[in-house]
C-alpha cells in the first residue's frame, strides 16, 4: 500500500532559486533547441566568470533572499554595490541596475505622480464614454418601445 502524500518538506539551497531565475530568464530570451545542452553550456559560463571574477551569482542570490528575514546580510552598501556591478558585467549591461533602496528624485517623482494623473483621467474618460454609450443604448431601447406600442 503506497500513501499518496507524504509530510516530507525539501528546502530549497539558498542561492539556487536565484540561480534557476537566471537560466530560466537566458532560455526565453535565447529560445535554445537543445535546452539541456544551453543549460550545461549556460553553468560552464557561470562557473567560468566565477573563477574569474571570485564571484559567486549562488552567493549573491542567498544574501538576497536572506534580507528579507536577516536584514544584517545587506549593512555594508559597498558589497551591495559590488555585487550589483559584477552582475551588470556578467549579465552584458554595464550600468548598474536601480535598487530598491535608492531614493528617487524630484524630478522622477514629479514624472510618476504626471503618469499617474495621466492614467488615472485616461481610465475615468473611458468610463465616462462607456456611461454614455449605456445611455444611448438604453435611450434607444425606449424610443423602440414606444414606436411599438
Amino acid at each position: 500500500m503506497s500513501i499518496p502524500f507524504s509530510n516530507t518538506h525539501y528546502r530549497i539551497p539558498q542561492g539556487f532559486g536565484n540561480l534557476l531565475e537566471g537560466l530560466t530568464r537566458e532560455i526565453l530570451r535565447e529560445q535554445p533547441d537543445n535546452i539541456p545542452a544551453f543549460a550545461a553550456a549556460y553553468f560552464e559560463n557561470l562557473l567560468e566568470k566565477r573563477e574569474k571574477t571570485s564571484f559567486d551569482p549562488a552567493e549573491w542570490g542567498a544574501k538576497v533572499e536572506d534580507r528579507f528575514y536577516n536584514n544584517h546580510a545587506f549593512k555594508e552598501q559597498e558589497q551591495v554595490e559590488k555585487c550589483e556591478q559584477e552582475i551588470a558585467k556578467s549579465s552584458g549591461r554595464e550600468e548598474t541596475p536601480v535598487t530598491p533602496f535608492e531614493e528617487s528624485t524630484e524630478e522622477e517623482r514629479e514624472q510618476e505622480e504626471a503618469a499617474a494623473l495621466k492614467i488615472q483621467s485616461l481610465f475615468r474618460g473611458h468610463v465616462a464614454r462607456e456611461e454614455v454609450k449605456k445611455m444611448k443604448s438604453d435611450k434607444n431601447e425606449n424610443l423602440k418601445e414606444e414606436a411599438d406600442n
